[in-house]
């Protein structure tokens, strides 16, 4: 199961990168973050928690990593994985930030809707604030 979402900016993909890099302030773009953090730098390999504002705080692991074009995060609980792909690329139209969500294990029949519903509703207005943000600080 996949969702994604994407939205076009006029912010370059350095200073959207560097606010994906404050792992810590997720939660002041993304609405469906309550708190996140790395133990060690934005870097494959490192690995922190996220807790979302509904459910419970997960294991994450930042497996990819591209500065200034896309990094990935995974979560893993038993028998459920949810897989963050965040990719950066250049337009004429600016920047085009995607957001994609890949659910996989045996339990995706069940989580895959429950956690899916509120990522479908929760990624378009995600997006947006991301895009305020990035923009903000040019």
């Amino acid at each position: 199961m996949q969702i994604e979402e994407r939205i076009t900016t006029s912010a370059k993909p350095e200073t959207i990168f560097s606010i994906y890099a404050d792992v810590e302030r997720w939660n002041t773009w993304d609405p469906d973050t309550k708190s996140s953090f790395l133990k060690g730098p934005f870097a494959i390999g490192s690995k922190g928690r996220i807790c979302p504002t509904k459910g419970n705080a997960v294991p994450m692991e930042l497996t990819a990593l591209t500065p200034n074009r896309s990094f990935t995060v995974q979560c893993k609980i038993p028998l459920f994985k949810m897989v963050f792909d965040h990719e950066l690329s250049l337009s004429e139209a600016g920047t085009e930030v995607l957001h994609r969500v890949v659910f996989s294990g045996p339990l995706t029949f069940i989580l895959g809707r429950i956690v899916g519903a509120q990522v479908r509703k929760g990624l378009p207005k995600t997006l947006l604030s991301l895009k305020r943000l990035a923009e903000s600080q040019v």
